[in-house]
């Protein structure tokens, strides 16, 4: 299992766009992918489980990846937060 804590970038942080984003990088994996932000846990792979948690601009959440392509979930993932979700 991988835990690497992480700052979202982007001015509107994990919201519709971004949070969207976030969610089909995850599904494209068969890694478990879970983000914690404070005390609570939810799923990568669902859009309503990561609006909900709220993330603004600079805030900071644990990733938490387990499974084969735990590795390459997490280089997509960061990939994509630290390029302030911008398709590129």
């Amino acid at each position: 299992m991988i835990r690497k804590e992480v700052t979202i970038k982007g001015a509107e942080g994990l919201q519709a766009r971004a949070a969207a984003m976030l969610v089909q990088t995850a599904c494209r994996y068969t890694a478990r992918i879970l983000i914690e932000m404070g005390a609570k846990t939810i799923n990568a792979k669902s859009m309503m489980g990561v609006l909900s948690l709220g993330v603004g601009p600079n805030g900071r959440i644990l990733l938490l990846i387990d499974g084969e392509d735990e590795q390459a979930a997490l280089a997509a993932i960061t990939g994509l937060i630290d390029a302030g979700f911008k398709a590129g």
